[in-house]
């Protein structure tokens, strides 16, 4: 998928719209995704101005956005006015490598448990060989109000 099919399945826009492109989707399964970090992320010049760092929040918030990209897909469904993907929770995150300007983070999530509406998550971001951050997520497709 490139960005202009990302952006049929996510609502998010710049600044906060934080996949490049899916590199491999198995529907109902897992998918890879890549965000290309770049010094003109918005967040750079506070955190932290002399020792610019991607914030951790962000890093899983993006995992996030990857797994909402592989739920719609596996419904066959693209989200409209009507709809938006929640967070439900996110357990056992661990951040274990810094991601600075120029990384490039890979995202490889997979789908452990669908109910309905509600999907769990087992989520890694890599820059190169090494694991920047993992985490559990759950997710809830629901109608907005």
């Amino acid at each position: 998928m490139d960005i202009n099919e990302i952006l049929q399945y996510l609502p998010h826009r710049y600044p906060f719209l934080l996949v490049d492109r899916v590199l491999e989707i198995e529907e109902g399964k897992r998918i890879v995704a890549l965000k290309n970090v770049t010094i003109n992320e918005p967040f750079f010049p506070g955190h932290f101005p002399t020792h610019p760092v991607m914030p951790g929040v962000l890093i899983v918030e993006a995992m996030a956005q990857v797994a909402a990209l592989l739920s719609f897909k596996t419904m066959g469904v693209k989200p409209d006015e009507n709809s938006v993907v929640l967070f439900a929770g996110i357990d056992n995150v661990r951040f274990k490598r810094q991601v600075v300007p120029g990384d490039q983070l890979v995202f490889e999530v997979e789908i452990l448990q669908a109910k309905r509406n509600i999907y769990k998550y087992k989520g890694v971001a890599r820059v190169g060989d090494q694991i920047a951050t993992e985490a559990e997520l759950m997710c809830a497709l629901k109608a907005k109000s």
